[in-house]
């Protein structure tokens, strides 16, 4: 139990008039801080700023294959960015198509050919459907509940456990009702909580029995590569798992430089079976003659200049790991003997999650918004933006200053506890 919950009403008076002379202190300060979104510092930026002047000669715009890459074609991707993404993923070549800056454009255009003309040519487009559901395990990725809601697909939230989504929720649910057709996921690292799916929770994912025959995971790996720590996460193949299920279709795997380059011009991946490829490529050449074949090509050299991507996602970590330890070092002298929140400890990705007392994030997001501190909307992390209980704060470290996140975590550590003294006072 809290320990507010210990103190009698004059005592929890006085308390909330200390902290709120705080407060009114930071207030009277000129305070701008941003943690809304997990963007990297400039100084992760300045890391890739060679990867400008990495083309310097005639053989430079050319692929493995002799073809130019300033013209026009190769729709999937140059051969050489299909292999990076290949090797890291162990995908061959034909189920990789190589993208622009986004995997939530790939994403986005993946549930919008779905909408407009099926996963397959034999496949009902789902726009002709009475209804069609997504399962979101809670709390999740908030453009991904926005790509839903702008195609008017039903979400069903599902609690995410310390192993992942609840496989006893998602098992029940997929084999009982048609409408059903996907589940976003980001298992590695997931965003807000940092949690890496168990083996048992991607066999499940792979195995389970789906009403719908055209049921699609979209299995968001944007924090494949980005740990924080020497002994990373470790997360089971989902492609090999379906096709050891005999589902091999099942499942679209993405992935992205955003977070490794630069956000604003990195490449991305859409990856799956050789027969969703194919099919995708075929309504793709309708729209796009293919994405920046030089970018892909700049990128690539770049890697090999340095060394090699995991060398340099080893810098990432050795600018951003101090400033998850800030967070987490703050909430816990903070917070932690007051038994009014709690968050993750993730070894990877670029979130922590916090849960303040159930009813007050919101309050807290306001508060700190006052001061000067803007947080991500408290609810982002569910369907709707609506958090059932409004308890859960992603918060994103990367993007301050060290000193930045210092007075930034004491700030959202004064607003939690007010508002959790208000809510105990009003009970």
């Amino acid at each position: 139990m809290s320990q507010l919950k210990n103190m009698s009403l004059s005592e929890l008076t006085r308390h909330q008039e200390e902290l709120q002379k705080q407060y009114d202190m930071y207030k009277n300060e000129t305070i701008r801080l941003d943690m809304s979104r997990g963007k990297p510092s400039q100084e992760q930026l300045d890391l890739s700023m060679d990867m400008l002047t990495v083309l310097t000669n005639e053989s430079h715009v050319v692929d493995a294959n002799e073809t130019d890459i300033r013209n026009y074609g190769l729709l999937d991707g140059i051969p050489e960015a299909k292999e990076w993404f290949g090797t890291m993923f162990e995908m061959a070549a034909d189920q990789i198509i190589v993208g622009g800056n986004s995997s939530l454009a790939l994403m986005h255009d993946t549930v919008a050919r779905a909408m407009l003309h099926g996963v397959d040519a034999d496949a009902t487009p789902w726009a002709k459907l009475p209804k069609v559901k997504f399962i979101c395990p809670t709390p999740g990725y908030d453009r991904h509940f926005s790509i839903c809601e702008l195609f008017d697909i039903e979400m069903i939230s599902v609690e995410m456990t310390e192993d992942g989504p609840d496989m006893d929720q998602v098992e029940t649910l997929v084999a009982n009702d048609e409408a059903i057709k996907g589940i976003w996921c980001v298992p590695k690292y997931s965003n807000p909580e940092g949690i890496t799916y168990s083996d048992q929770v991607v066999q499940r994912l792979s195995k389970m029995e789906t009403k719908a025959t055209d049921f699609r995971i979209f299995w968001d790996n944007a924090y494949a590569i980005h740990h924080l720590t020497d002994t990373p996460d470790e997360l089971l193949d989902i492609v090999k798992q379906c096709e050891h299920a005999g589902v091999p279709n099942r499942v679209y795997q993405f992935a992205s430089t955003s977070k490794v380059t630069f956000p604003g011009s990195g490449i991305s991946a859409f990856m799956a079976s050789k027969e969703n490829i194919q099919f995708a490529k075929k309504l793709m050449g309708i729209q796009t003659i293919g994405a920046d074949k030089i970018n892909q090509s700049r990128h690539i050299r770049f890697f090999e200049q340095i060394g090699g991507v995991e060398k340099l996602m080893k810098q990432h970590a050795a600018i951003i790991k101090p400033k998850f330890d800030q967070v987490l070092s703050t909430l816990e002298q903070k917070l932690a003997e007051k038994e009014i929140a709690d968050w993750t400890t993730p070894n990877g990705g670029y979130f922590i999650s916090l849960n303040t007392m159930e009813g007050c994030a919101k309050r807290v997001v306001s508060l700190a918004a006052d001061v000067g501190v803007t947080l991500t909307g408290a609810g982002a992390t569910y369907p709707y933006g609506k958090d059932p209980v409004d308890r859960n704060i992603r918060i994103a470290p990367t993007f301050p200053s060290l000193g930045e996140l210092k007075k930034a975590m004491e700030i959202l550590c004064l607003c939690v506890e007010l508002a959790a003294v208000e809510k105990v006072i009003k009970q």
